[in-house]
This record gives C-alpha cells, sequence and structure tokens, in this order.
C-alpha cells in the first residue's frame, strides 16, 4: 500500500525507461500494481540495468527518438496513460560539451514535446517532469538551491535544463493553470545505485576498473555533491505524482528539489574512499583535469525543505547506506547475476521498510 496504492492499476508512462534511474523505476512502479509503458531511443549502455532486471517482456516497450513528435504522439495515442514520468534526456554534462547540439535538442524540444502530447492526450491527469539540480545557476556557496532560486547554465547540460525548467514554467501558467492535467517538475542530481552503466560518471567508473583488478583515474577529487542513492530520488518522484493524482491543489505547477539532507555531502575523493572499502582491489588515482574547456561546478546542494513540507518526503540513507546499497548490489552482479532481480526487488522492499520505520507518510499510508 506504499503511496497510498494510488498506482496499482494506473496506466504510467516512463520517457527514458532504459536508463539507470528510468529502469529502477520501471520496477518499483511494477512492484505496486502499475501497467507500465516506456518509451527510450534505444539501450544506452551495456550492461544495462534495463536488460539485467528483463524488464521488456513486463511493461510495453515502445522504441522511439524524444525528439520526434509525432511517433511520441503514437505512443500516448495507443496507450492512454493517467501519469507520465519524463526522464529521457542527454543526461552527462562532459559529453555535452562534445555534443551540445544533440544535448540542447534532446533536452530542450524533446521535453517541449512531451508537454505538447500532455496537452493533448485527454487521458493524461499528471505529469512529473524530471529536469536535474544542474538547471541552477550555480554560483559555487555553501547552502543549498531553493526552488525560487536563480536559473542558469555554464555548461551546455545545464543550460538545456535550466531552459526545460523555463518552458515547463511556461506551459504550467499558460495551458495547466487550472490544474488538468497536474504537472510538477523535479529536480534531483548526483544518484548513485547499482545498475548504473554510465560513461563518465565516478562510481561506473571505479566498478568498472575494480571488477577487473585495474585502477581507475579520478579527475577533481576535491569536487563535493550530495551523494543519494537512486531510491531516494525515486521515492520523491512517486510521492510528487501520487500527490498529483491526488489532486492536491498546492502541489501543482510546482518544482520540487529532492535530496539528502544539507549535511550529507562528500567529496569525490571521499566517496570513493567509503566505496573502496567494499572492493578488495579498489586502486585509483588522480588524473589532472588536462581539458579546461569542460569545467564541472566543485559544490552543489539543494535545499528540499519544499517537499519536506508539501509532501513529507525526505531522504533517509547516510552516504553510507547509499554506497553500502550499491557495492552489494554491483558484487552480486558480478557473482551471482541470476540474483540480481531479486536483489533488486529486496532493496526496494528494505528501503520502503526503513522508510516506513522512520514514519513517512508514502511508505505507512
Amino acid at each position: 500500500m506504499a503511496f497510498s496504492g494510488v498506482y496499482s492499476n494506473r496506466r504510467v508512462l516512463i520517457t527514458g525507461h532504459t536508463g539507470f534511474k528510468g529502469s529502477w523505476l520501471c520496477q518499483w512502479l511494477l512492484s505496486l500494481g502499475a501497467e507500465v509503458a516506456g518509451y527510450s531511443l534505444s539501450i544506452p549502455s551495456q550492461p544495462s540495468n534495463f536488460q539485467t532486471l528483463d524488464l521488456e517482456p513486463q511493461i510495453k516497450h515502445i522504441t522511439g527518438d524524444i525528439r520526434d513528435r509525432a511517433v511520441l504522439q503514437k505512443a500516448f495515442d495507443s496507450f492512454q496513460p493517467d501519469i507520465v514520468f519524463h526522464l529521457a534526456a542527454q543526461a552527462l554534462t562532459r559529453l555535452s560539451y562534445d555534443d551540445p547540439h544533440l544535448t540542447l535538442e534532446t533536452n530542450i524540444m524533446g521535453t517541449l514535446n512531451i508537454l505538447e502530447c500532455i496537452r493533448s492526450q485527454s487521458s493524461v491527469q499528471a505529469a512529473v517532469i524530471i529536469t536535474s539540480d544542474k538547471c541552477y545557476r550555480n554560483d559555487e556557496w555553501v547552502w543549498g538551491y531553493r526552488e525560487n532560486d536563480s536559473l542558469g547554465g555554464n555548461d551546455p547540460y545545464s543550460a538545456s535544463k535550466a531552459t526545460a525548467e523555463i518552458i515547463c514554467n511556461s506551459y504550467m501558467q499558460s495551458f495547466f493553470k487550472n490544474g488538468h492535467p497536474a504537472v510538477a517538475t523535479a529536480r534531483a542530481g548526483n544518484v548513485i545505485g547499482g545498475g548504473d552503466w554510465a560513461l563518465d560518471r565516478i562510481i561506473p567508473d571505479c566498478i568498472r576498473a575494480w571488477s577487473k583488478g585495474e585502477q581507475v583515474k579520478i579527475r577533481n577529487p576535491r569536487s563535493r555533491r550530495p551523494w543519494q542513492h537512486v531510491l531516494e530520488a525515486i521515492s520523491g518522484y512517486l510521492s510528487l505524482g501520487a500527490a498529483l493524482l491526488s489532486d492536491r491543489e498546492s502541489i501543482r505547477n510546482e518544482a520540487f528539489n529532492f535530496g539528502p539532507a544539507s549535511t550529507v555531502i562528500q567529496s569525490v575523493g571521499e566517496l570513493i574512499t567509503e566505496l573502496a572499502h567494499h572492493w578488495k582491489s579498489a586502486k585509483w588515482e588522480i588524473e589532472p583535469e588536462t581539458d579546461t574547456n569542460k569545467l564541472e561546478s566543485g559544490l552543489l546542494k539543494l535545499n528540499c525543505d519544499k517537499a519536506l513540507h508539501h509532501l513529507n518526503w525526505e531522504a533517509i540513507l547516510s552516504t553510507a547506506e547509499a554506497i553500502e546499497f550499491t557495492s552489494v548490489w554491483y558484487k552480486t552482479y558480478y557473482s551471482s547475476p541470476h540474483s540480481i532481480l531479486e536483489l533488486t526487488k529486496g532493496q526496494i522492499k528494505e528501503y520502503s521498510y526503513r522508510a516506513a520505520k522512520k514514519g513517512l507518510p508514502w511508505a505507512t499510508s
């Protein structure tokens, strides 16, 4: 009965369902009794969490480009979703320097296409548009950004997410102001967890190297981030979606941050040191940053008081616990791959149990 049972028998469309967060969201929604459809261009990595969990036969799997509005509209028309979670994106900051056009077109026009399909599809009751914590103009200050702080972006990826937020707000004020459908945006970042195989991300890079007994090269060990497990972010998305489906007027046409407590922040170096406790072959070296045209932020954190106040949502795992969840998943993948689906389901249950024990409404009602 998590999330008050609101997802049971609901038709849920997820864009970007073959990705890291999208595949975890699919699995959780299936456990909640939802009928799930996914829309993605391709399998984004090898290995792939989507394939590892064998999700394709369990859902309606639709292959399509988020930039192709006609194909996307056909997916909406055929599935008739009750709620939409939009995750499809070019999600890597450094890749956005290599291909800014792809990044901007996917993240901006893709979001615009989703909003148009939501606007034209009468079955849609609610939609959660996931952007990123990178949508904020990052002044490297020490306190967390709030939802009404300035948007911006010094790199193409960040700029694309800030623009997506602006477009969403314009649609909220122009077309969704009456609350039908009920729409909101969600901002989270620095998500870790099992099943992330993306290139140029710190934990996948470490796991790939350490599983083969190799040394990993680390950039920017002093950069500090509010690391959170993937289930923290997804519980936020699901909490927001459930509130929208319940027609909560106070959260319509709003933006929400989802992240750990302000005290939960570690440098890249500290994260790797903690992760290395779980891997006997852990070795790394610091690689000097040679491409000064691909700079990333040194400090970025979120204030999540709004989610706590309106949704009674908060993160529950410490960084050490998030890393333990993550390490157990990857070690199981390499030692007993046939057990990974049950482990994934088990981690969702364990996370939900911890949330219920803490008294969070989404896990207890």
